[in-house]
C-alpha cells in the first residue's frame, strides 16, 4: 500500500523496509532554458525518480519573482505535491530572485539547508560557494528547497542532503517523518 505524503500522509510505508515515496515538483528558473536543454532539471528528475520518489510536475519559469511565486503557490495548494525543488536563480546578479520568491511564500525558513549546502560545496568549488543563496522553507505544509542552477550544484544538493532527508528510513531523523505535522497550529 502506498503512503499518501503531506498533511494527510498515512502511517503505512510504501514498502516493508519503511520507504515512503515523496511527490516532488521540479521548477527550473531560467530565462534561457527549455525542457530540451534543461540539464539541471533532468539531473534532478533522474535522481529523485531513481530514489523511488514520484515526479509530481515539472516546469520552467523565467527569472521573475512574481512568476516564481505564482508557480510555487500553485504547487503548495496542490494536494498531490509534497515537496518542491527549484534549480536556478540563487546567485547574486540582478536577475537572481529565487530566494526572494521563496521568502514570499515561506511560513518557516530552514536556514540549516543553505548552510549545509554551502559547507558541502566548499570542498568542491572553494570559496566560490559564497555566491550561492541556496535556501529552504516550509510553506503551508509543503517543503521547498532552492538549489543553484548548475548540474554540479543539483548533484551536491540531492546527493549530499536531500537524498537522505527525503528518505523516511534515514535516522536519527528526516523531513519525511515530519510531513504529517507540518500544518500543526
Amino acid at each position: 500500500m502506498r503512503a499518501r505524503a503531506g498533511a494527510a500522509r498515512s502511517s503505512v510505508p510504501d514498502s516493508a523496509d519503511g520507504f515512503v515515496a515523496v511527490r516532488i515538483a521540479v521548477l527550473t528558473v531560467s530565462d534561457t532554458r527549455s525542457l530540451a536543454d534543461d540539464r539541471s532539471g533532468d539531473t534532478l528528475v533522474a535522481r529523485l525518480t531513481e530514489a523511488g520518489h514520484v515526479l509530481a510536475d515539472r516546469r520552467i519559469v523565467r527569472d521573475d519573482a512574481q512568476a516564481i511565486v505564482a508557480q510555487l503557490h500553485g504547487w503548495i495548494d496542490d494536494p498531490h505535491v509534497d515537496c518542491i525543488i527549484t534549480t536556478g536563480g540563487t546567485g547574486v546578479t540582478g536577475r537572481d530572485v529565487t530566494p526572494e520568491a521563496v521568502e514570499q511564500v515561506a511560513d518557516k525558513m530552514i536556514p540549516g539547508f543553505g548552510e549545509l549546502f554551502r559547507w558541502q560545496s566548499l570542498a568542491k568549488i572553494g570559496t566560490s560557494t559564497i555566491q550561492s543563496r541556496a535556501c529552504a522553507c516550509v510553506a503551508r505544509g509543503t517543503y521547498i528547497f532552492a538549489l543553484p542552477g548548475s548540474t554540479g550544484a543539483v548533484k551536491d544538493g540531492w546527493d549530499g542532503i536531500l537524498a537522505q532527508q527525503l528518505d523516511a528510513r534515514h535516522k536519527p531523523c528526516n523531513f519525511v517523518e515530519l510531513m504529517p505535522r507540518l500544518r500543526e497550529a
